[in-house]
């Protein structure tokens, strides 16, 4: 930590601005509402995919970036060590290295991002002024005018990383079409994820008032899956122990979590996997309450009158509840 110290005020000023990844006042949100922007006004996006990149890094490039920025003896030991310290395996086995940055360790995403400053970015403002990307540490977008611009970058970087030990995974990375009303070409891609979000055509309110298709971000199947499968695993049903009160100071954190960031792009993506959370109250109600045993139904209704006159007790209601929705599949 305390090197990371040391080294961020020297590296923040020279990093690239479209370079999100664990900086100060810098998001994945912000990441992805930059890509929403763009992929509106590109038709075409390069989805890079950069095989297993934190355990590829070469340390000795890496070094003779940290060496750009300081020359301070004691910055420039310790991040050497780290670099070539063993690896212990479970059996209390050590495996000497010459590749890659500690996994977990604090100085790690600092140390990739200067990597791949001089790996990707200044190479794209050199090489590629003309293309925008957003990088969030290793998981980068790049937007292109044409899919022959795309196809061209992606042969161009292919070479790139090879030289600075990287390889591009050649099934990951992929070209897509940014498809909406106003593109009437077609390709085989039509999506693609980036940080949790899936970027595909949908119906959406456009200039005008107008409802169209327009290619955006929404929460992803991928991560809307970690989220049932979270919810599933706080066996709400069986903690009749607990007051209803209790349950959503347990848990609103979470959901208010998950709200914060799959909630900022197209919300109502994420309204269906909320609902699993009142399945799993309704469920937890039919145990706790002699009269709602066994009459599933009874206890969603009850559970949505007390939803209706509290809509702030569970961080979910009032996007549920707050303009007239019902349960639904509840």
């Amino acid at each position: 930590m305390v090197v990371k110290r040391f080294l961020e005020p020297l590296l923040e000023p020279q990093f690239h601005k479209d370079s999100y990844g664990y900086r100060p006042g810098k998001s994945a949100l912000d990441a992805v509402g930059m890509a929403r922007q763009r992929c509106w006004r590109h038709a075409w996006v390069l989805d890079l995919d950069i095989r297993a990149f934190f355990d590829s890094i070469d340390t000795d490039l890496l070094m003779r970036a940290v060496r750009k920025h300081t020359d301070c003896p004691w910055v420039l030991m310790y991040i050497e060590r780290w670099l070539k310290a063993p690896v212990q395996m479970a059996d209390g086995s050590l495996i000497g290295r010459d590749r890659g940055t500690p996994q977990g360790g604090v100085i790690s995403p600092v140390l990739a991002n200067l990597f791949l400053h001089y790996a990707f970015d200044m190479w794209m403002q050199r090489n590629h002024p003309d293309i925008p990307f957003e990088r969030y540490a290793d998981d980068a977008i790049c937007h292109c005018r044409t899919e022959e611009q795309a196809v061209a970058l992606r042969d161009a970087l292919e070479k790139r990383f090879a030289d600075c030990g990287l390889t591009l995974h050649p099934e990951k990375t992929k070209i897509v079409y940014c498809k909406d009303d106003d593109r009437r070409g077609n390709h085989s891609n039509h999506k693609f994820d980036f940080l949790g979000y899936t970027f595909r055509p949908r119906l959406a309110r456009r200039r005008g008032g107008r409802v169209g298709v327009s290619f955006s971000p929404a929460a992803s199947d991928k991560a809307l899956k970690i989220i049932r499968q979270t919810v599933r695993g706080w066996s709400l049903h069986e903690r009749s122990d607990k007051a209803l009160d209790d349950l959503a100071r347990m848990f609103n954190v979470h959901i208010r979590g998950w709200i914060n960031y799959y909630g900022r792009f197209y919300p109502s993506a994420l309204y269906p996997t909320l609902r699993h959370i009142d399945v799993s109250l309704a469920r937890w109600a039919n145990r706790k309450f002699k009269s709602m045993r066994r009459h599933r139904r009874r206890a969603v209704q009850w559970l949505e009158r007390i939803a209706r006159r509290q809509t702030g007790l569970f961080a979910h209601w009032s996007l549920l509840f707050g303009h007239g929705r019902t349960m639904g599949a509840v």
